[in-house]
């Protein structure tokens, strides 16, 4: 193994120590959000010796990160292969890939992420008494819920008002948000997805139109190595409701939480995210990055064979069950 370097990325809903202490570093009062492991041009990592990773590796197509959120992130969702394509090609997305997302708790972790079923989503918008949003979902269904939301056809505002009585976490949420995004049609969006806690170890996936929103807590994130983030709102960043509303996938989701396992599939992005305790053993298969709960980061190069020390999160090849 190599060890490598990453990029901090200090963005502003980010944590002030978690990062910090994990890269045994002082704080500095600012925001780490991310901590970034690959060749994405945005944040390539270096070896040792000052040299990029990718004179080693080429352009990875996954891009390993330990993201630390105090703060909630944007609600957002992410295109296919083939709308990433397409809308790079008419100069609407950055590049042509898509951002499938898996992401591993290291410490209690908050989102709302996809679609809730709809039986349960009116359960809540009855007990709480937001009677047009459930008409509306009961009749035309999440997509046409959330178009009504984003289009003016149900003013958000009662509907984060109808939360202030009721103390469940999709509520106690909604209050949060407005605080902060008062009349932003996404925050009565939240009510429409499944809220999920996860404990560490407990990991969750995005595929293409997933619509979700980190709210808090830190984690071992893999995705590929893309910039293509389309924002509904709960941001100070651009917008883009009309594409959002393309490209979300209404589909409700029963368990948004993967089953629990040392091993997370992200198909999408033909790689998955192993964790190795310590006296595991490991050959590499291919390119692969290891970040470790000590904050260190690593390359394994095709036929590297490893013995762990500390508990470590390896990129490896995607292989079908079977």
């Amino acid at each position: 193994m190599k060890r490598i370097h990453g990029v901090v990325q200090h963005y502003a809903w980010g944590d002030t120590t978690f990062l910090p202490h994990l890269l045994g570093v002082e704080p500095d009062g600012r925001p780490w959000a991310e901590l970034w492991l690959g060749t994405h041009p945005n944040g390539p990592s270096t070896l040792e010796d000052g040299t990029a990773l990718d004179t080693l590796t080429g352009q990875l197509p996954f891009l390993l990160k330990v993201l630390a959120a105090s703060e909630p992130l944007s609600l957002q969702t992410h295109p296919s292969r083939l709308q990433a394509i397409d809308g790079h090609a008419r100069g609407s997305y950055p590049d042509a890939n898509p951002k499938p997302e898996l992401l591993c708790a290291l410490t209690r972790f908050e989102a709302f992420c996809g679609i809730r079923p709809v039986d349960a989503t009116l359960a809540l918008l009855t007990e709480i008494g937001a009677t047009d949003l459930a008409r509306l979902l009961r009749n035309d269904g999440p997509l046409g819920a959330l178009t009504a939301l984003y289009r003016g056809a149900i003013d958000p505002v009662p509907v984060i008002a109808a939360c202030e009585t009721i103390d469940r976490p999709e509520t106690v949420w909604v209050r949060r948000l407005a605080l902060r995004y008062p009349a932003d049609p996404s925050v009565a969006a939240t009510l429409l997805l499944n809220y999920i806690a996860l404990e560490p170890g407990d990991a969750l996936r995005l595929d293409a139109g997933n619509l979700h929103a980190y709210l808090g807590g830190a984690g071992v994130e893999l995705m590929m190595a893309s910039d293509n983030v389309v924002r509904g709102g709960l941001t100070a960043k651009h917008v883009d409701v009309d594409d959002l509303l393309e490209i979300v996938d209404a589909t409700p989701l029963h368990d948004p939480k993967l089953p629990r396992s040392s091993t997370y599939h992200l198909p999408g992005a033909g790689v998955s995210l192993a964790r190795f305790e310590p006296g595991d053993e490991h050959r590499a298969s291919d390119h692969e990055l290891a970040v470790d709960l000590s904050g260190d980061a690593w390359y394994l190069a095709p036929g590297d064979t490893v013995t762990f020390i500390v508990s470590t999160f390896v990129v490896i090849p995607f292989v079908h069950a079977g």
